[in-house]
């Protein structure tokens, strides 16, 4: 009975390092470019990120930060957040740390922000089943469908382009990752 236990034990532990190492195998199969898009729309909607000139490159799985953000905090919470998508096997981070520019403060109310986000989404007939859900002090949270990941992340960059929109929250789901 022993002897049945132990080899049943040491099956199961062979089973689940192979399913552990198929599924790695399957994130580090991630393509670059679905690395880099993730990693981007990731940061686009992290709070405590500002994006204003940041960009993203991959290649072989590395993950390469550079441009600007404003604070020091923005520069490590950005190699966290890049480091945490799937198929990212590395992260350099080469942002540097430039305090952005002064921009206008936008006290816009919230109807007229979802308004006008609406109308720019409208815009592009790619984004056509992308709405606002709703928008709170100016933090929009978009929901919807898009056919690919690039077109989520231009329905977040172009709602977060809007007057008055301070940050950009996503529910919108890519059809080529549901299937």
């Amino acid at each position: 009975m022993q002897k049945l236990t132990r080899v049943l034990g040491v099956a199961g532990l062979v089973l689940g390092l192979t399913l552990g190492a198929s599924l790695a195998a399957q994130a580090a199969d991630r393509p670059d470019s679905w690395v880099t898009l993730k990693t981007k729309l990731a940061l686009m909607t992290a709070d405590g990120i500002d994006t204003w000139d940041l960009n993203v490159d991959t290649v072989k799985g590395a993950v390469t930060l550079h441009g600007k953000v404003a604070t020091e905090e923005a520069k490590k919470k950005a190699e966290t957040v890049a480091a945490g998508i799937e198929g990212a096997k590395s992260v350099k981070n080469l942002l540097q740390v430039v305090p952005k520019p002064n921009r206008d403060a936008v006290e816009d109310a919230d109807d007229v922000i979802k308004t006008n986000v609406d109308k720019a989404l409208d815009a592009d007939p790619t984004l056509k089943d992308v709405e606002v859900a709703s928008v709170n002090k100016g933090v929009v949270l978009l929901r919807g469908n898009v056919e690919t990941l690039a077109a989520h992340v231009k329905a977040v960059d172009t709602a977060s382009r809007v007057r008055g929109v301070r940050r950009v929250s996503t529910e919108v789901t890519t059809k080529s990752e549901t299937d």
